[in-house]
């Protein structure tokens, strides 16, 4: 009896076997190979578009523009915003294979998806806007990769800054000056500030005494700026001399003298506390003291 139960029982196993083995070489091996496609094409896709970036950060490192242009900017973020499409439209295909070959009815599902698809319609309405405003946010070129960017958020009382780590069609990332990562989705963006977008200006207000010669003080800039602009360290940083715009405030005790200069983009912070250095050594030579 218990010889009968063993052969019973690999009877039933070996039909179990027999039932598997040509669906293990028809279907499931078809599974396998379009699993193990799609992961491999994702690894394809995602060391393409490394390598892209990776050339597109090599050319900036080795100009003399010292920033992004815009066009490397603009290609840095659409080369990961295409990246992530094509892989989202292959996961998609490849899923819908991988549901034929298990035996569910694709078509079948096309009623109950749009049922599905009704009730998400309004909780789904906030993923669209976040696509279609990435969609207009990277083919106006309103920032890139690189860019640094303040941006006005939804429902936010401050704005949010930093320089932009990356851009998809749903979101952009920013990082600020103290490190910390912003994630902001696309759709909630009111305003765009861009601050490194072709050029930028440093605008120093210098503020002295209201009883200064002003005359000599805007000498003393002036020649402040002309230094500056054969400095080898930053007149590759300036696109012309700094310029004095003359007095900005005024009030009893103090003036307020402003002093610009055009810069790259995404430099006028470093060529602002360069020059605020500068003049403040400058007055303190001529006997002429900044108020506070």
């Amino acid at each position: 009896m218990f010889d009968s139960g063993i052969q019973s029982s690999g009877i039933h196993a070996l039909s179990i076997s027999t039932d598997v083995t040509p669906w293990l070489r028809s279907s499931g091996l078809e599974i396998v190979l379009l699993i193990l496609g799609a992961v491999l094409f994702s690894r394809f896709a995602t060391f393409l578009r490394d390598r892209v970036t990776r050339k597109i950060d090599a050319g900036f490192q080795s100009s003399d523009a010292l920033v992004r242009t815009e066009a490397a900017k603009h290609r840095h973020a659409l080369a990961q915003v295409v990246t992530w499409v094509v892989l989202t439209i292959v996961y998609v295909l490849v899923g819908m294979e991988v549901l034929q070959k298990l035996g569910f009815a694709v078509t079948g599902l096309v009623a109950p998806a749009a049922v599905l698809g009704a009730a998400l319609g309004f909780g789904a309405q906030r993923i669209v806007q976040d696509i279609l405003a990435g969609f207009f946010l990277i083919t106006e070129r309103q920032y890139g990769f690189g860019d640094v960017i303040r941006i006005n958020v939804t429902g936010a009382a401050d704005p949010a800054e930093g320089t932009v780590e990356d851009v998809t069609l749903r979101i952009t990332t920013l990082r600020d000056a103290d490190g910390q990562v912003i994630i902001v989705p696309n759709g909630q963006i009111v305003k765009v500030t861009n601050l490194s977008k072709d050029w930028a200006r440093a605008a120093i207000d210098v503020p002295v005494s209201a009883s200064a010669d002003i005359t000599r003080v805007n000498e003393i800039l002036h020649k402040v700026g002309e230094e500056a602009y054969r400095d080898r360290r930053l007149e590759p940083l300036l696109l012309d001399e700094p310029t004095v715009m003359g007095v900005e405030d005024l009030t009893v005790d103090q003036m307020n003298i402003r002093m610009v200069a055009r810069t790259l983009p995404g430099k006028q912070f470093e060529v602002g506390r360069e020059l605020r250095v500068r003049v403040a050594a400058a007055l303190r030579r001529e006997g002429i003291s900044e108020t506070a």
